[in-house]
């Protein structure tokens, strides 16, 4: 006895049932899971930041010392919070997952748990044009990394609600490869000259911490959205 041939309604069902099963919803496992790698990295970035065992002449001379480790730690810890920022925005509109998202979200924790390795270099090697390179690239593969999340999340609005405006993905995009881009710029300045380099670590939290017309348009929509 062969099968009964299927009716076109029962077709459409089985394609959507089969076209939906490679995600699932609920992301709280990897909110969790991203924060505590995030915790544990801005925990770490501090114990690089010691105070001099021997300090001959009192605290005021060591000062040139510190200070300059003490800005590299509050400006890899200020980049560890804009990158934990934009990660939680992002999964606010992200509502389902499936095993490419994971593994994406994976690479992107992997540059962030580096960031006390890279930070470490920047601190004991403040004038090494390597160690600032090998920073940068950290930093760079964190925003690409973010980036690829975001873009492939909101494909076809694959694993985001399908009325998540355009203009809105649109503005995350530019948002996100913004950092990289000045990360590159840094690269290529320090060839020339390395403090203007530096110089340019310093104005990418200055450029994210300031609010944007995203602020609000993130807002409006998870509104509409609901």
């Amino acid at each position: 006895m062969t099968e009964p041939q299927m009716s076109h309604a029962e077709h459409d069902v089985k394609r959507k049932h089969a076209k939906g099963h490679h995600s699932a919803p609920g992301n709280e496992r990897i909110g969790s899971f991203s924060d505590g790698v995030f915790s544990i990295a801005i925990t770490l970035l501090v114990l690089e930041v010691k105070v001099p065992d021997d300090i001959t002449g009192g605290l005021i001379t060591a000062l040139p010392v510190i200070l300059p480790k003490l800005l590299a730690h509050v400006i890899s810890f200020a980049v560890l919070g804009i990158y934990w920022v934009g990660h939680h925005n992002m999964f606010l509109h992200i509502r389902r997952h499936d095993r490419w998202l994971l593994w994406m979200n994976i690479l992107f924790l992997l540059f962030v748990a580096s960031m006390p390795f890279a930070a470490a270099l920047i601190i004991h090697y403040p004038d090494d044009q390597l160690a600032l390179i090998f920073y940068a690239l950290m930093l760079i593969g964190a925003g690409l990394a973010l980036n690829l999340t975001w873009r492939y999340a909101t494909k076809h609005r694959r694993l985001v609600p399908a009325e998540l405006d355009a203009d809105l993905i649109a503005f995350v995009n530019r948002r996100q490869l913004m950092a990289p881009m000045v990360y590159v710029i840094a690269v290529l300045v320090s060839f020339l000259n390395l403090n203007v380099a530096k110089l340019l670590f310093i104005l990418v939290p200055l450029l994210y911490i300031v609010p944007s017309p995203l602020d609000q348009f993130h807002h409006k929509q998870l509104a509409d959205t609901e």
